[in-house]
């Protein structure tokens, strides 16, 4: 245990510090956040045609309200711990890459709800956007992501590879020897007709 907790530290800070950089920034963090805001404003447009994005920012056409997706609110940083939690988790690589796939699916798919709600509570009512932005949806996304991270580690403990393979069958017990000796009978006629030794003149 005190060996994925440090492992589980040192994975965060080296992700946290990666995901920091200027060249990552500009090349995955931003272009990840403009594309969350395209995919968002395609959802929403599917009921609602006045829903519209402009880089990171989901706004409406007809009344000017728009969110933008900031820093935490793209999800990165959540499947960064929950990447974190899986990679330090003593398991087979094959699982570990299914545990980082589906997390970032489970991760991602929440925050588009997020982003969505959001953008809809804060053209209805700004004391709880502010309430759902601080405070629950954070909550709720870090749920997400021990609820997942679970979930994925008893999928692990129940694999046929997680409990080794079979143990092989025992070798059958030998058959007990058989003595090569006659069985002698009680009869004395019986042994006397056995006695094939001449008399001694």
């Amino acid at each position: 245990m005190l060996r994925f907790f440090l492992t589980f530290i040192v994975l965060q800070l080296t992700l946290f510090g990666i995901n920091m950089l200027g060249v990552v920034q500009q090349h995955v963090v931003l272009p990840w956040t403009a594309l969350l805001a395209r995919g968002c404003a395609a959802l929403v447009t599917l009921f609602d045609a006045s829903a519209a994005a402009a880089g990171k920012v989901l706004w409406n056409t007809v009344s000017g309200f728009g969110v933008s997706i900031e820093p935490g609110c793209n999800g990165i940083e959540a499947c960064i711990v929950l990447f974190a939690a899986v990679i330090a988790f003593p398991s087979t690589w094959r699982h570990k890459l299914v545990g980082l796939a589906a997390g970032f699916v489970a991760v991602q798919g929440l925050n588009v709800v997020r982003v969505i709600s959001l953008f809809y509570l804060g053209q209805w009512n700004t004391q709880v956007f502010n309430f759902a932005h601080e405070y629950l949806w954070q909550a709720l996304i870090m749920l997400d992501v021990l609820v997942v991270w679970l979930l994925w580690v008893r999928a692990g403990s129940k694999s046929p590879e997680a409990s080794g393979p079979p143990a092989p069958p025992e070798d059958p017990p030998a058959p007990p020897a058989r003595s090569a000796a006659l069985p002698q009978s009680a009869d004395p006629l019986v042994s006397a007709s056995l006695d094939l030794t001449p008399p001694v003149r």
